[in-house]
């Protein structure tokens, strides 16, 4: 089982000193709100730490209709001029098994359609959905064993947006 601390760069945020304004737009869902809510937490504790500026909060009903909300995001964006685009999407949600197959479907239909995202936008869309056995597993990722996935969505967007910051230069 992976931990973040077996991976000590993923929370290494000293080669993002220079990133300043970064902008952030989140799409997360409705379902398990108590869960979405620290990962949200987590997000703005490095948000505020690096004076990341959000740009929209789309909620959406469950972590199904996350590819498409974040994609209409961007279309709302694409064509308008003179205003503050963001420069990363993060969705968040938490998808929990149950005793049916549904987990699986919506597990898969959600990877696939972020996946897509990152492949058709020209900005990332980060992957802060959590998929889970239980209860207990989400917070062992929201500040327990497995460090904290909020913190580390936020991290990774501040990431791929100084990635993109430089390879515009």
């Amino acid at each position: 089982m992976a931990l973040s601390q077996d991976s000590q760069s993923l929370l290494d945020t000293s080669t993002l000193h220079n990133l300043s304004k970064a902008r952030v737009a989140l799409v997360y869902t409705e379902w398990n709100e108590k869960i979405v809510a620290e990962q949200l937490n987590g997000f703005r504790r490095i948000a505020n730490a690096f004076d990341v500026t959000v740009t929209d909060q789309i909620v959406v009903p469950g972590s199904f209709e996350l590819p498409f909300a974040c994609r209409q995001l961007w279309l709302h964006y694409q064509d308008a001029t003179n205003i503050v685009k963001p420069e990363a999407i993060i969705a968040f949600g938490a998808v929990i098994e149950g005793g049916t197959p549904h987990f699986t479907y919506v597990c898969q239909a959600v990877t696939e359609g972020i996946t897509r995202l990152n492949l058709e936008l020209p900005i990332p869309t980060i992957f802060g959905v959590l998929t889970l056995l239980n209860e207990q597993q989400a917070w062992e990722r929201l500040g327990g064993t497995h460090g904290h996935k909020g913190e580390e969505a936020a991290i990774t967007a501040l990431k791929m947006i100084a990635m993109n910051r430089q390879l515009k230069k």
